[in-house]
């Protein structure tokens, strides 16, 4: 159930130019991460034979062409009631938000009503993109313009967002340079054949705890590889002359879901889920499909949206692959962090309801101190609390199961930059401000744990 709305702000994403927005004085409220935890919205590009994969050609790259973004302010809580209609008859779909504040794509042809749904309830509304497949262009620059040749082994440069090869091809170097510190281990391959690549870096030495960090667990979040690659080359980098680096054995997967993110780059900028199935309704939401709370709130049954929970729990082989090794490696798990973005959170279970755990103070305690870390480190300020709360209920997420089943006491999912200018099209320009900060908040867990 919708909790009453004292002010809704919204950031929508227009398909093209429509009714010339009013100018807000004072748009001040943040935009969130991942509405689709909350409600679905599945306006998508249909494939021309709706039986096919989208992944199988000929398929056109979506466009975003003359698209906006617009943020809106209503205090009115029937229009939630209006914007479920238009969700209902795909009309638009989500880019994130939470109980107050909500982004919202609208498709070009439905770009009209939407516009007199907003005058019906006067709502009033600023750009923020004036063209977003331009701010798409824009966002990652062509690795051809960067210098490549001559690096020591691998392509990562972390001043673009490589692709799949690039990422697997680092994992690879890290382990024939540093033999003894480095192993690669494919723990899973996606439903496509492409393999999970998971990097342990280790000494070897008993009694090491036992860290897992993953990324790229939605396809659009492209800040979240690139900041997961960067966590690694520091630890790597860094490794002979930190204690806190020698004390643990670091388990890193950059990229859960490969297939997602490959279409992200080759067809659509904005794809989120895995790539099972075929059609307009092809995939599942990973972050719904974990085995702790499944099928509660904020997960839906449909596959035709983008929080699709999936058929059952643990039914995709990416959140299989997972739940398998770490339930089978017998080591002294004490922290478990998942990248995601965007909207600047530090976010602790639960998230399947609103409830809290027991140990939730010291999921606090430790949180805090990775909010002031980030600021530390010249980054902006975190919001921290628990995801079912801060924001709203959303089941079947990996840092529920990870405390809930697994016993991993810290488990965290950080939403990374920003809390809304550019939402998932950050440009390539805030990857290492991004990343240092997140490096830095995993430390100041990591030293709590």
């Amino acid at each position: 159930m919708m909790m009453r709305l004292v002010t809704l702000v919204l950031t929508v994403l227009v398909a093209s130019p429509g009714v010339r927005p009013r100018n807000i004085a004072n748009p001040g409220s943040q935009v969130y991460p991942d509405l689709d935890l909350m409600m679905d919205f599945s306006a998508r590009p249909t494939p021309k034979n709706l039986n096919q994969t989208m992944d199988e050609g000929p398929f056109e790259r979506v466009m975003y062409n003359n698209s906006q973004v617009w943020k809106a302010c209503n205090e009115d809580d029937k229009f939630l009631i209006e914007l479920n209609g238009l969700r209902r008859e795909n009309r638009i779909t989500m880019w994130g938000g939470n109980l107050t504040c909500i982004d919202i794509m609208v498709r070009g042809q439905h770009i009209e009503e939407v516009s007199e749904s907003f005058a019906r309830h006067n709502v009033d509304y600023s750009v923020i993109i004036e063209d977003l497949q331009k701010a798409i262009d824009e966002e990652n620059p062509p690795l051809e313009a960067l210098e490549l040749d001559n690096r020591q082994g691998h392509r990562l440069t972390w001043q673009a967002y490589h692709r799949l090869y690039d990422i697997h091809g680092y994992l690879d170097y890290l382990a024939e340079t540093y033999p003894q510190l480095c192993t690669v281990k494919t723990i899973g391959s996606s439903v496509q054949g492409r393999p999970i690549k998971l990097l342990k870096i280790s000494n070897g030495n008993q009694g090491n705890k036992a860290v897992w960090i993953d990324g790229g667990v939605h396809a659009r979040e492209w800040i979240s590889p690139a900041t997961v690659t960067f966590i690694i080359n520091q630890i790597v980098l860094s490794y002979d002359n930190d204690p806190l680096l020698e004390g643990v054995d670091w388990y890193i997967t950059p990229v859960v879901n490969p297939d997602g993110y490959e279409y992200s780059h080759n067809v659509d900028r904005l794809w989120r889920k895995n790539r099972r199935g075929s059609g307009f309704c092809a995939g599942t939401d990973l972050n719904r499909n974990f085995g702790h709370g499944w099928g509660g709130q904020g997960a839906s049954g449909n596959p035709c949206t983008e929080t699709y929970r999936g058929a059952t729990a643990f039914s995709e082989p990416e959140t299989s692959a997972i739940r398998n090794f770490i339930s089978q490696n017998k080591v002294p798990w004490k922290v478990y962090i998942s990248f995601h973005s965007y909207g600047q959170y530090i976010l602790y279970p639960w998230g399947y309801d609103r409830t809290l755990p027991a140990d939730y103070q010291d999921l606090d305690r430790v949180g805090k101190k990775a909010v002031a870390a980030i600021q530390q480190a010249g980054g902006p300020r975190y919001s921290l609390g628990s995801s079912g709360r801060l924001l709203y209920p959303a089941s079947g997420g990996s840092d529920d199961w990870a405390k809930g089943k697994m016993g991993i006491k810290y488990s965290y999912t950080l939403e990374l930059r920003d809390n809304g200018r550019y939402g998932f099209v950050l440009p390539a320009t805030y990857i290492q401000p991004t990343a240092k900060e997140a490096y830095a908040a995993v430390r100041a867990i990591v030293s709590e744990a």
